[in-house]
């Protein structure tokens, strides 16, 4: 690519607010703020998506979206409507953007993920629903919404609180309690993850991956120095990825 014309797509790539790091080519990587490469070694999306069809919900600037077809996925579609309505700190010009530059086929549809339905977007071999759950001011409808599109497999990567309690239970944040986000609203245990998997069809949920305890005491440590977070309640926090099968 030209230098002029490589310049000019820097300088339009650096008016975005982006969220994911995602890979332009010719050098160029979008300067989001999310870890998506490290995720997207924890969430277990299969290497070959040959012939399989894929929704990414909540896909904001595309990472996971553009991965699946990139690994062979015959149909991606990319839903959102909280963050390219502009009310989650970007809009839908990173997606829009990535998508022309890497010639994508990958197809959008504004909409929310409680709207989801068969009737309105059809339904998928396999779906992402990947750091949206406690987000959601009704997780339950929010995971029955997307079990009613998923046709084989829903990849559901969260935030997990009060890993301590035995029994299925959900920590409520009214305000900005969790990472200083009013979006952020629930943080439900494991068990009560893979109970709501279940309860609404799901026959196997199983644990895919989760952040090591070690990862966790580190930054127990350093958010109590940094901006006094509880100690023990950031060490019972964990991410942890969920595969649930139809």
């Amino acid at each position: 690519m030209k230098s002029n014309k490589l310049k000019r797509l820097q300088n339009e790539v650096s008016r975005i607010k982006w969220y994911h790091r995602i890979d332009l080519g010719n050098g160029i990587i979008t300067p989001g703020c999310s870890n998506n490469q490290r995720k997207l070694k924890k969430i277990g999306l299969p290497k070959n998506l040959k012939g399989q069809t894929v929704l990414d919900i909540g896909a904001w600037d595309g990472f996971y979206s553009f991965e699946a077809e990139r690994r062979g996925a015959s149909r991606v579609l990319a839903t959102d409507s909280f963050s390219w309505s502009g009310q989650g700190g970007g809009t839908k010009a990173g997606f829009d953007m990535a998508k022309k530059i890497l010639k994508s086929k990958v197809k959008a549809k504004k909409i929310d993920a409680l709207d989801l339905s068969p009737e309105k977007i059809g339904s998928f071999d396999i779906v992402l629903f990947l750091g949206i759950l406690y987000h959601m001011r009704h997780p339950m409808l929010a995971l029955e919404r997307a079990f009613s599109v998923t046709r084989k497999l829903l990849i559901l990567e969260t935030h997990i609180d009060m890993s301590w309690c035995r029994s299925p239970a959900l920590a409520f944040f009214p305000g900005a309690e969790l990472a200083n986000d009013a979006t952020n609203w629930f943080g439900p245990n494991s068990l009560a993850v893979k109970t709501m998997l279940k309860v609404i069809g799901f026959k196997k949920v199983q644990i895919i991956s989760s952040d090591p305890f070690l990862y966790n005491l580190a930054w127990a440590i350093k958010l109590k120095f940094q901006n006094n977070t509880p100690f023990f309640q950031r060490l019972f926090q964990n991410r942890i990825v969920f595969h649930a099968w139809k």
